[in-house]
């Protein structure tokens, strides 16, 4: 069925950060205190190396941001300017006019909050191998005040807005305003969409993201993840079905559709939970010199799972997509892309 694809359709909040990329080796990330495949919110000890890594190591400027990523990535496919809107909060500097000329370009309509209170926040993304470390300093990100969606401009971008997705991140930053989103998203019931995101969100943020989680039409995350979660949450399993399972039987307040798990593998298969039913879809494996940088993988799948929702496509051709999407962006530096997507679902 064709949809008819209008500006504002889709809505993204998250913590827009500027990526600062580059290739480390071991020593460095032990320097740091720092794990390969990781996500962490940057502590004192680690604020020297973002200037190291722009002096020393030759680091890539990338627009990032988990949800601005993923925004990026939809839009890409959507091939219509401004279908996907996007909030966050940045400093009043160089940095988020880089950022914003970058999501512009990509076809995002923008809508930052801006603080004189910081500087726009940024994330180290090491790259060590195939596998990438991300220290990201929240900065102005974690400025963002519920004050920037009673705006009139804003709150016509929330009401036009059928699915909106919000990363577990923005959980660090602003709970409130995330429940105040979801409570909109449930009055009008409209799809509201998360991401487990980290880890230590699910151990450190695990009461704000169950207050979060009856609200949630679509949950997504990866092995990490959903094991942590499981942990924290005492499953009382390690069985990753199981445990996508339990996720999409946890409360929900919407009671006119089931809610939809989706845990990612990296390169095994990918577990979907629809109407209590477990599938699972292969993922595509790429041999390993042609992968550059997973630092992008992630938010690149949600890119394409959201493109094909949005026009009203299947689970299974959503799921598809994003797979394509995250093997395109696996094989180029950040969560960065070219040329017109040729999926074929």
């Amino acid at each position: 069925m064709a949809v008819h694809l209008r500006e504002g359709l889709l809505l993204g909040v998250g913590n827009p950060l500027l990526d600062i990329s580059a290739t480390v080796d071991r020593n460095f990330l032990e320097k740091y205190d720092l794990k390969s495949n990781d996500a962490i919110l940057a502590e004192e000890k680690h604020k020297p190396m973002y200037d190291e890594l722009v002096e020393l190591y030759n680091a890539n400027f990338i627009a990032g941001g988990s949800v601005q990523n993923t925004m990026r990535v939809a839009q890409w496919f959507l091939e219509k300017p401004r279908v996907a809107s996007y909030m966050g909060c940045v400093g009043i500097d160089k940095y988020s006019k880089i950022l914003e000329d970058k999501a512009r370009a990509d076809g995002l309509n923008v809508r930052y909050q801006y603080t004189k209170k910081e500087p726009t926040g940024t994330c180290a993304v090491l790259i060590t191998g195939n596998e990438r470390s991300l220290c990201a300093n929240l900065a102005a990100a974690t400025c963002f005040s519920p004050s920037h969606i009673e705006e009139s401009e804003n709150k016509k971008i929330i009401e036009m807005a059928e699915y909106i997705y919000i990363s577990g991140f923005f959980l660090t930053v602003s709970p409130e305003t995330i429940l105040m989103i979801a409570q909109h998203a449930l009055e009008k019931n409209k799809m509201f969409i998360m991401n487990l995101s980290a880890p230590f969100l699910c151990e450190y943020y695990k009461k704000p993201m169950l207050e979060a989680l009856p609200y949630v039409d679509i949950l997504f995350g990866n092995e990490a993840e959903a094991d942590t979660f499981a942990k924290a949450n005492d499953f009382k399993t390690t069985d990753r079905k199981e445990i996508a399972l339990k996720l999409s039987q946890m409360e929900k307040l919407n009671k006119k559709r089931q809610r939809i798990v989706i845990i990612t593998q990296g390169p095994d298969n990918i577990l979907v939970v629809k109407d209590n039913t477990i599938i699972e879809i292969p993922a595509t494996k790429l041999p390993n010199d042609k992968v550059v940088d997973t630092n992008g993988a992630g938010d690149a799948f949600v890119g394409g799972f959201l493109a094909q929702l949005v026009q009203g496509k299947s689970i299974e051709v959503c799921i598809k997509c994003g797979i394509w999407a995250a093997t395109q962006i696996v094989q180029r530096s950040g969560c960065t892309y070219e040329g017109k997507p040729d999926f074929i679902p």
